[in-house]
């Protein structure tokens, strides 16, 4: 090779930005916190007072809560019975859908205010509506304050199935951010393997769960995600107790009754706990994730790289947007 060859390979080469998303130390702070049952001006409210306290602490992302706006309304059955619907389950519902947010609304927006305030990435259990249906979704946002995307809980479980729609493919972000790739699985899609294989093959790092599920049993299923992902598994869960809903409603007990207690936790590639449960109160937590941990723990297993046999098992994802119908013109 010519000295002028190797002038231009070493120009070359001193131009490529080397990829250090592994070499990062991300903190991350965990809001263990609940709703105010219908209202979620307020609601509101106490999303930017903790996202404030927990972007105090140093953490560049903060992680709320499945349906923190809008609310888990745990033990209300609207009315619900086989083939007998109750009318007044139907004006239950429509005061539920009236404390949802639209992802391009004012609610939404004033998320965004609170990322772009504590500069960090906040993402945010929501109950999403768009027309007439309701979602259980998850927003993500920028610590410049954009609106990064949204994730839809696919399949809603048991009898959240009366009160939210289904997800489809179109909403599967793994996002490539500043502090690694993140993702989010909500609740219960958590026991969809092929769900989890899709956010593997993905690339993400940072696997958060936002849940309301309470038992201890869920960190066994972290545990099991962060093993066979090898990534960083973090859940957020509400702690709820019956005080949360307006006085007059029937969940509003005299006596105030723990209704979602808690249990959020964190989960590091090799399957240890680095955020051990606390199921009394509300908390905060911020934990420090060292994503070079993810090339060692991968070391050992890659189930979507060096350990997957592709000639015998294949996924086959669907990322289109499903619409009931579609006008060709």
């Amino acid at each position: 090779m010519s000295d002028p060859e190797i002038a231009s390979l070493d120009s070359t080469l001193s131009d490529l930005t080397l990829d250090t998303s592994f070499g990062k130390i991300v903190k991350i702070s965990i809001v263990q916190a609940g709703s105010i049952i219908y209202d979620t001006p307020k609601t509101l409210d106490k999303l930017e007072r903790l996202t404030v306290e927990a972007a105090s602490t140093g953490a560049e992302l903060v992680l709320f809560p499945e349906t923190f706006i809008g609310g888990y309304p745990k033990g209300v059955d609207f009315g619900v019975r086989m083939g007998l619907p109750i009318l007044d389950g139907r004006e239950e519902f429509k005061r539920y859908f009236d404390h949802a947010i639209d992802y391009n609304g004012i609610e939404a927006d004033r998320i965004s205010y609170v990322a772009e305030k504590c500069k960090i990435y906040l993402v945010v259990g929501v109950v999403e509506k768009e027309g007439t249906t309701l979602f259980s979704s998850v927003f993500f946002f920028g610590p410049d304050g954009t609106k990064l995307g949204k994730h839809r809980k696919l399949m809603p479980t048991a009898f959240e199935r009366v009160v939210w729609g289904c997800g489809d493919g179109a909403t599967l972000p793994v996002l490539d951010t500043s502090i690694g790739k993140v993702g989010a699985v909500i609740c219960w899609e958590n026991y969809m393997p092929m769900l989890r294989t899709c956010m593997y093959n993905k690339g993400v790092q940072i696997y958060l769960a936002p849940t309301v599920d309470d038992r201890e049993v869920w960190v066994a299923t972290m545990r099991t995600i962060a093993l066979e992902g090898r990534c960083f598994v973090i859940s957020a869960c509400q702690y709820l107790t019956s005080a949360a809903f307006p006085r007059g409603h029937s969940a509003h007990t005299k006596e105030e009754k723990v209704l979602i207690s808690g249990g959020s936790c964190a989960v590091n590639p090799f399957g240890e706990i680095i955020l051990k449960p606390s199921y009394t109160s509300e908390t905060i937590a911020t934990i420090e994730c060292d994503l070079s941990d993810i090339i060692a723990a991968k070391f050992d297993i890659d189930s979507v790289g060096h350990c997957s046999r592709p000639d015998i098992f294949q996924l086959v994802v669907n990322e289109k947007v499903q619409n009931s119908v579609t006008i060709e013109k």
